[in-house]
Parts: structure tokens; sequence; C-alpha cells
């Protein structure tokens, strides 16, 4: 199969080294996050592919169910463990073929066949709130070593009340892909990046809604200013 290489620089304009220049450390992983799932679409339109294939393991899902839990995000807990996502009319279905298989195993795997994999930690990610989870399910593998087996279990079989509210995924009006907010997540942080906001797509809506219309009077009232010195 050939290889197809995206990056954020041809999406959005945008280097990963430059995100992290201008939001620090703290909140740089929500962009890559977000930008990277995108792009998996984005690359996967290109291609006209019928499916998307990601490399979670067991390792990885067991620690988004307890990041899920943590901040108390059903809308995700809901579909992390779900072997096949998506696939609606409008959006290209992803599946994870390792969800039962350890990282450990990988690694194993790759070594024994001599194959070249990625092992190198992202030099951005030692403050992600990922690595608090994977540090705590460690912890606890040393107690009881099918805790991962055993988080990802309990995550296939919970179940909601009808009362809790379900986001709608539906598509971006502005750039066409798959979101359950108008306009997508992508979309707003790429609109604060280019402001020179950017902590605009950091936190609730309306707060970002707030930080635009500051930005917008400032810019009108400098407008006037600079129309009233012309006019001198």
């Amino acid at each position: 199969m050939a290889l197809k290489i995206l990056s954020y620089e041809e999406l959005y304009g945008w280097t990963m080294d430059r995100i992290v220049a201008q939001i620090g450390r703290s909140n740089n992983c929500t962009f890559c996050g977000v930008f990277r799932r995108q792009a998996l679409d984005r690359g996967a339109k290109q291609l006209g592919v019928d499916s998307i294939a990601t490399g979670h393991n067991a390792d990885d899902i067991a620690e988004t169910v307890l990041m899920n839990i943590l901040r108390g995000d059903t809308a995700r807990l809901r579909r992390c463990t779900d072997i096949k996502t998506g696939g609606g009319d409008d959006t290209i279905p992803r599946v994870k073929p390792l969800k039962y298989s350890y990282e450990k195993e990988i690694v194993m795997y790759a070594h024994y066949k001599k194959l070249v994999y990625f092992s190198t930690e992202c030099v951005f990610a030692p403050n992600a709130y990922r690595g608090h989870a994977r540090a705590f399910l460690k912890d606890l593998e040393k107690v009881r070593p099918s805790v991962i087996m055993d988080i990802i279990h309990s995550g296939e079989q919970l179940r909601f009340k009808d009362s809790v509210k379900k986001p709608v995924r539906g598509v971006c009006a502005r750039c066409g892909f798959v979101s359950s907010q108008q306009p997508c997540k992508a979309c707003v942080l790429l609109e604060g990046l280019n402001r020179g906001l950017p902590k605009l797509g950091i936190g609730k809506k309306s707060k970002g809604d707030r930080m635009i219309a500051n930005q917008d009077r400032e810019i009108a009232l400098r407008e006037r200013a600079n129309l009233v010195k012309n006019d001198f």
C-alpha cells in the first residue's frame, strides 16, 4: 500500500513547533489531538478509502476509559471501547484491529520480526494528561495484571440513562468534516491561532465567544481611531 504523509503545515498552515510557541506546553496536546484526528479524515478522503484502521492497542483504550471517567466525558466514554466507530452517510468508519493486543506484545512482535517501528515519545508530551493515566494504569497492573482487559470489558458494559444528553454527530459547516458541534473543534482552534488568540478553543464556548467579541471591539476602536487621525 502506498504511504501518504500529511503535515499540519500543509493542512492548517501551522507546524506543531509554532503552535507550542503560541500556546505553551499546557494545552498543546489538545491542538495535536484534534488536528491529528481530522487529518486522518482528510487523508482518507484524499485517497478515497472505505475505512480507517488505527493502531490503538489495549493499553491505549484502557487509558482512554480512565481519562474519560476522570473528566466526566460521557460522550467519548460511550464510544471509546467500540471496535468500530462512524460509518454514516458523511463519515468514513474507523476500526481498531489491535484493540485486544497489549502494547508490550506488539513491541515484542516487531522486535522478533525485526520491523522498524516508532518508539520515540513526543517531545511535547511529558505534561500530557494521558501520561498520568498511563502511570496510574501501570501501577494498577503491578497489583492486578489483568487490569487492562478488566477496564476495557467494564467500558464495553457501561450503560447510560436515557436522560443523559448525547452529542449529535454531523458535518462542520466550515470545513465539511465530521463534528458534533458548529463549527468543529479544529476550525475553532485554527481560528484562535490565526486571530492571535491561541486559547480561543480551550474551555467553554461562551468564553471563546467573549474573546472574539472583545477582539472585534478592539479592532473596531483602532480602525475608528485611525479614521479620525487621517481626517486631521
